[in-house]
């Protein structure tokens, strides 16, 4: 794969392993890994999740910088973790020390149990409008074109500069992360790519982007030169689990996300080889995103749907091992290829 800007073509996102599913002992090795693969294979960066129950993110960017000559971190903040300012700061000094680019993810956060814990009681749509006042407060110190006075009803800042300031050529990618109608105007407020868990590309047509909005989606994608193959790959990787199933209903309980109830309807056409959408790994609680599954040539066509469809912005789900990224690669370019004008 060949590493793109969001600028034209379609820009690769990997994403990094949870703490929270590996061994302490074993989790910065992997976290090393992942993220030199995803160099290797032309990603532009590599989200970094953030919730109550991970590692924090910014850490975990410092040793994936450490680790690599070029990624960047995509690291997922929401306002009820930091001020503004300290993300500023935390962009603006990482660009001193490594001159290295952060990019960020703006989430509203999903989860009320973790939002409960930290006395958070905001409902969802005016999470967004928070959001909105969060990244617009940062853009403008990482900016830097004078000091900032800002007076909006969830953030009031007066005459503050940052400081080191933030080269313009390292200016971050904003990603909004957000299914529903909130998250989606949150995107087209603050100017930042949309970023959505995609349905099946059949109903891509209602999918297309508004004018003036980029838009992204976050999928898993396990392809190889035949769909019996890949086929077995996935059911080897994501087997049925009852467990799972159980912690993904209780989860659905505890969560007022758009896309979770999106997602859970989703995808109910049984499974075939002329399928590729599949989302049994999200309802076994084992990923949080779709996956694609089968050929080369057939998910090379339903990918290519997206991309004529106007998305600009690929995350993909935490890779297994570096071959992965191989045969993703073929796909990316067969869909490159197809979806050209």
């Amino acid at each position: 794969m060949n590493q793109e800007h969001l600028e034209g073509g379609v820009t690769l996102f990997s994403t990094c392993p949870q703490s929270a599913t590996c061994e302490p002992e074993t989790y910065v090795r992997k976290v090393i890994d992942v993220a030199r693969w995803s160099e290797r294979a032309g990603c532009a960066g590599i989200l970094v999740y953030s919730d109550n129950s991970l590692a924090d993110p910014w850490l975990v960017s410092q040793t994936i910088i450490q680790n690599t000559e070029r990624l960047c971190p995509l690291v997922a903040v929401q306002p009820v973790y930091m001020h503004p300012y300290t993300v500023a700061k935390m962009i603006s000094t990482v660009a001193l020390l490594h001159r290295r680019r952060v990019h960020l993810n703006m989430i509203a956060g999903g989860f009320k149990n973790d939002l409960n814990a930290l006395n958070d009681p905001t409902v969802h749509d005016r999470r967004y409008d928070r959001l909105v006042e969060y990244t617009r407060v940062i853009k403008l110190l990482l900016a830097g074109e004078h000091p900032v006075t800002y007076d909006g009803e969830y953030y009031q800042v007066h005459q503050l500069k940052l400081t080191p300031g933030l080269p313009r050529d390292l200016f971050p990618y904003f990603l909004m992360s957000g299914s529903s109608e909130a998250g989606v105007a949150a995107a087209r407020a603050t100017g930042a790519i949309s970023v959505e868990y995609p349905l099946p590309s059949a109903g891509v047509v209602h999918w297309k982007p508004a004018i003036g909005l980029q838009c992204g989606i976050r999928v898993g994608i396990i392809a190889r030169r035949t769909a019996a193959l890949a086929w077995e790959t996935a059911h080897n990787r994501f087997p049925v689990d009852r467990k799972g199933q159980l912690m993904h209903q209780l989860a659905m309980k505890v969560s007022d996300s758009a896309w979770h109830r999106i997602l859970e309807d989703a995808g109910k056409d049984a499974q075939d080889d002329q399928n590729p959408y599949w989302l049994e790994p999200f309802r076994n609680y084992q990923t949080f995103c779709p996956y694609l599954v089968g050929s080369y040539d057939i998910v090379a066509r339903e990918l290519a749907q997206y991309i004529g469809a106007g998305c600009r912005a690929v995350i993909l789900d935490i890779p297994t091992e570096e071959e992965e990224l191989d045969h993703i690669g073929v796909v990316f370019r067969q869909a490159s290829a197809i979806a050209k004008p």
